[in-house]
């Protein structure tokens, strides 16, 4: 039999008009993500197909299980159209099952090739009829079956499978635009990544870095979150900010409890000019509604004063948990837990003001030139190209 994994496009059928945009693009990043298989990929306007060697398998549906766009798929078995080859595909996948169970079924079958000499429901009769003549192991419960045989009938090809397989859902990859993700190494902003990813924006990742307050160890734990996301996002650009003189300024000038505020501000001011440079349409981010004094909505509102360029917080409205559960899922938890602190961590004041007043921070901004200094930044950006297999310790000397 001809193995296949048939796939379910889900949410992109909604698209209408641009369903075709949806669809080759999800094409092209399966095509990117099976690179190391030999596949042929066909796709119509409600399914794709995958043709491959047995041999990789498992390696195809280990990819495609890290694609976005992809509702639901299937190990099918692909045969011709007509009655007696869809019978003996049947025949064929009940002969691999265990002869000595008994086993309760029923049939569905989709006919898309309307001229077809019968339609669904006859064809459920016909099928169930040949099997239950055939094995008297089996009994049809239309309700509750053991096994369910899904027969897809399509003009040149018709397509037999028992389990269909969730895919991860959301919108392809690069269909509705481009963001700049603020990677820390903390929990939150990767999974604000992925959740990003899932709903088809393109990332840049930019990491603000702070040597020698912060460490060689803390920027390679960010290259591995990044790693991660580029897994479900493909190659990547990291960018890295020496965020340094500018937060040691913040520091000098700046009310402790104003701190974190006011390094806010100047992190938004950065990634408004790097949104302008790399072509991007927002700004994304992990903050959680209420989690630290930088994310109430007094501070949010008085951080976000210095941009007018979109922001968004994929987590803003998940509880901790709830965070913790998608990070282990994308196996970033692991990676972010350890014990490097970024930018973000090392001058945490003792009592962060949680109501800041906007003026108060025009007036302490107004102390320092901080203009040239985010100058001085985006004149020494460093910038990485991030893929999953990447080798992180050639980027140590990059200071």
């Amino acid at each position: 039999m001809n193995r296949i994994i048939l796939i379910k496009y889900g949410e992109l059928t909604t698209k209408k008009s641009n369903r075709k945009f949806f669809i080759n693009t999800l094409y092209n990043n399966i095509i990117k993500k099976c690179k190391d298989s030999n596949v042929i990929i066909s796709k119509d306007i409600s399914r794709m197909y995958i043709e491959y060697e047995s041999l990789d398998e498992e390696l195809v549906i280990k990819r495609i299980g890290e694609v976005f766009g992809i509702h639901a798929y299937s190990i099918a078995y692909k045969t011709l159209t007509d009655l007696d080859s869809i019978k003996s595909t049947i025949k064929e996948i009940i002969e691999d099952l265990d002869k000595d169970k008994k086993y309760t079924f029923k049939v569905e079958t989709k006919r898309s090739y309307k001229k077809f000499l019968m339609n669904s429901m006859e064809c459920n009769d016909e099928f169930g009829s040949f099997i239950l003549k055939n094995y008297k192991n089996f009994k049809v419960d239309v309700h509750n079956p053991d096994l369910t045989f899904h027969v897809e009938i399509r003009e040149n090809y018709s397509y037999v499978y028992l389990n269909e397989y969730k895919g991860i859902g959301g919108y392809p990859v690069g269909t509705l635009g481009h963001a700049m993700l603020m990677l820390s190494g903390g929990i939150d902003s990767p999974v604000a990544g992925y959740l990003a990813l899932k709903r088809g924006i393109k990332l840049d990742l930019v990491y603000f870095e702070a040597i020698p307050h912060t460490s060689l160890e803390a920027r390679n734990k960010v290259i591995e979150l990044s790693k991660k996301l580029s897994i479900y996002g493909g190659e990547m650009r990291l960018i890295i900010v020496p965020f340094t003189k500018l937060q040691e300024n913040i520091y000098k000038n700046v009310s402790e409890n104003y701190s974190i505020t006011i390094m806010r501000r100047m992190m938004y001011r950065i990634m408004e000019k790097l949104t302008s440079r790399f072509k991007s349409l927002a700004i994304i981010n992990g903050e959680s509604v209420g989690q630290v004094a930088s994310q109430t909505l007094t501070s949010m509102s008085v951080i976000n004063n210095v941009t007018n360029i979109p922001v968004i917080r994929p987590v803003a409205c998940l509880d901790k948990l709830e965070i913790i559960d998608i990070s282990k899922k994308i196996n970033t938890y692991d990676i972010s837990i350890l014990p490097y602190e970024d930018c973000c961590t090392i001058f945490v004041p003792r009592h962060p003001v949680i109501n800041p007043v906007l003026s108060e921070c025009i007036k302490m901004e107004s102390t320092f030139n901080y203009e040239e200094m985010i100058d001085e930044i985006l004149a020494n950006l460093n910038i990485i190209t991030i893929t999953p297999d990447m080798d992180k310790n050639k980027y140590d000397d990059i200071l």
